[in-house]
C-alpha cells in the first residue's frame, strides 16, 4: 500500500518589513496586536503625538513621537502581530 502523504508545511509568516539602516525608529515595547495606526508617511509630528496603539494583556498602550519629526515610513498595520522590539514607525 502506497505511504499517506505528508502534510504540506504552514506557509511562513510574513517577516515584518525591516527599518532602512541608519534610520530613527519607534520599537515595540513589549509583544502585543496592533489596534490602529494614526500616521502615514509625509506626516509631520510633535512630539507626544500618538502614533499607534499597541494592545497587550487586554490593555490598550498609545505609542507616542518621541520627539518632533517627519514620519518616514510605517511599517506595520492594524491587526498586525508585533515582538518587544520590532520596529513600527521610521521616523526623520
Amino acid at each position: 500500500a502506497p505511504a499517506p502523504a505528508a502534510a504540506p508545511a504552514p506557509a511562513p509568516a510574513a517577516a515584518p518589513k525591516a527599518a532602512p539602516a541608519g534610520a530613527e525608529t519607534v520599537k515595540a515595547p513589549m509583544p502585543g496586536k496592533i489596534l490602529s495606526v494614526a500616521v502615514k508617511a509625509g506626516d509631520a509630528v510633535k512630539a507626544g503625538d500618538i502614533l499607534c496603539v499597541l494592545e497587550a494583556m487586554k490593555m490598550a498602550n498609545e505609542i507616542y513621537a518621541p520627539h518632533d519629526a517627519t514620519v518616514k515610513d510605517v511599517i506595520v498595520a492594524a491587526n498586525a502581530t508585533v515582538q518587544a522590539g520590532d520596529d513600527l514607525i521610521v521616523l526623520g
